[in-house]
């Protein structure tokens, strides 16, 4: 009976421990927020090209749709959290699938009715997703608040702001309302493909490391860092808030 309430007393403390861990990555990634950026930035020529297009041109807005996609680090932390544990293939399809319809809903409303959303505070949202994701992963609901989210509804809401991101972002261009909603479809199927392309990359690395026995001894302390990198994005955008506030 002493041996039993010795272990479960030590339980508490490891856990206990692990908690005050991640509270310290959250503090540091929100202390080294010191300067506002934006996690879809569209600059340089790819701005330029997008605002001179006056009519369709599908192939190169489904280049881009595509490359900013795969380069979208915001987005592939939050699908690195959706697929961490998810090992059977209709499980995954689900999943990617409440992503996709969120945000190709959010980025074709966005932009084709000029749905005006403060692009920080949406990007401080998809910031909160990987947080939520990462912290979902280490069975934080359950183990700390006693209950557990609908997964799917949570999934395909972030999904929703993930769209927002985009389509805040291609607000901030001059777009030719000639061949408008052409090159929206196209830049859309353009990130649908970057992100099938980015989920091979997870699922590849993700099914390699869990060949290895230090998957699931490692799984807490990496979903801590993936949720430190969400306070990260968090802590910029709320920076970016104030300081274009003030």
């Amino acid at each position: 009976m002493a041996g039993g309430r010795w272990r479960t007393l030590l339980r508490i403390v490891s856990v206990t421990r692990r908690l005050r861990f991640v509270l310290v990555l959250a503090g540091l990634a929100v202390m080294v927020a010191a300067a506002p950026i934006h996690a879809h930035p569209m600059e340089g020529s790819n701005a330029g090209f997008v605002q001179s297009v006056d009519g369709p041109a599908p192939g190169p807005f489904l280049y881009l749709g595509a490359k900013h996609m795969v380069t979208g680090y915001d987005h592939l932390l939050f699908l690195v959290g959706v697929l961490f544990f998810l090992y059977r293939f209709r499980d995954v399809v689900t999943y990617v699938s409440l992503v996709t319809l969120g945000h190709s809903v959010t980025l074709l409303v966005g932009v084709l009715w000029a749905v005006q959303a403060n692009p920080f505070i949406v990007d401080a949202i998809i910031g909160l997703s990987v947080v939520y994701k990462a912290f979902d992963n280490m069975d934080g609901f359950r183990r700390f608040l006693g209950f557990q989210p609908n997964t799917k509804l949570a999934v395909l809401t972030f999904g929703l702001f993930h769209g927002f991101g985009l389509a805040t972002t291609l607000q901030e261009l001059s777009l030719s309302q000639e061949g408008l909603v052409t090159n929206m479809l196209s830049f859309n199927v353009g990130v649908e493909i970057g992100q099938i392309l980015a989920l091979m990359g997870v699922l590849i690395a993700l099914s390699f490391w869990r060949t290895r026995d230090g998957f699931l001894k490692h799984a807490f302390v990496t979903n801590a860092v993936l949720m430190a990198g969400g306070f990260i994005l968090m802590g910029y955008q709320i920076v970016g808030y104030l300081v274009n506030a003030s």
